[in-house]
């Protein structure tokens, strides 16, 4: 059965057995290598006026296509000594044919995404005028002039003792201030504490105890508003003697 297959430009042989198989709606796993063969080298006589390195291509598949019809009309050799089936002779051909196919694909598939991208056209990055600032460039030479090691270094004296001249000689030498968190009910209590337990205090010896005058100030207080709810007394035997805190508990 003959097909008639128009005279376009195939990109090889390859090229060409797919179109065959395409064409005749042909399974590539079960090729009926003897109507493809046919026409195939119809195609071939087509050919014949045309370039000799285009045409070795194509002779040398034909070639290979009546090898492989050869191997499949010929009923197989009986050997004396039993040896391994050599397989489906087509088996080699469909291999190369499914390789081509697969890069045609990748080909066509690329060819494509380059014609949508060449529908395509990017806006170059461009700025306003009034946005374009080209700094123009240092002459070094110009900068340095008859500078030398000796006045740069002079220079730099000069400059760090402006630096130095800038300092607070006093409050350089603080260190860093923390807020001490300090509550007057806290030191109330604290105070309720100690005469809960000793009954008596000494007021000095209160404040010596406290860590900043801070602590010392709020302590006082403490004892004030003690003093002032009833809960403890103070009194004093003789004047500049320490004061003694009595602890009355609740008024």
């Amino acid at each position: 059965m003959a097909i008639p297959v128009k005279l376009q430009v195939f990109e090889g042989p390859l090229d060409l057995l797919l179109h065959l198989i395409e064409v005749n709606k042909i399974d590539i796993y079960d090729i009926p290598i003897s109507l493809v063969t046919d026409q195939y080298l119809d195609y071939i006589q087509s050919l014949q006026d045309q370039d000799m390195e285009v045409m070795s291509e194509f002779l040398v598949m034909a070639a290979t296509l009546l090898r492989i019809k050869s191997k499949m009309l010929l009923p197989p050799e009986k050997e004396e000594t039993d040896e391994e089936d050599e397989g489906d002779p087509r088996a080699e051909l469909v291999e190369r044919l499914l390789e081509y196919k697969m890069y045609k694909y990748a080909a066509n598939e690329l060819k494509d995404r380059q014609l949508d991208a060449s529908k395509s056209l990017f806006k170059g990055m461009t700025l306003p005028e009034d946005l374009v600032y080209e700094e123009p460039p240092v002459d070094l030479d110009a900068l340095v002039g008859d500078m030398d090691i000796k006045k740069l270094h002079q220079i730099f004296k000069m400059v760090m003792k402006r630096q130095n001249d800038k300092l607070d000689p006093i409050r350089s030498k603080y260190g860093k201030i923390v807020q001490e968190e300090i509550n007057l009910a806290d030191k109330m209590s604290e105070i309720e504490q100690l005469g809960r337990r000793l009954g008596q205090l000494s007021f000095r010896e209160i404040l010596y105890r406290q860590p900043t005058k801070l602590n010392a100030v709020m302590t006082f207080l403490a004892i004030l508003e003690l003093t002032k709810s009833g809960k403890i007394k103070v009194h004093q035997q003789e004047l500049f003697d320490d004061i003694e805190i009595d602890y009355v508990g609740q008024a």
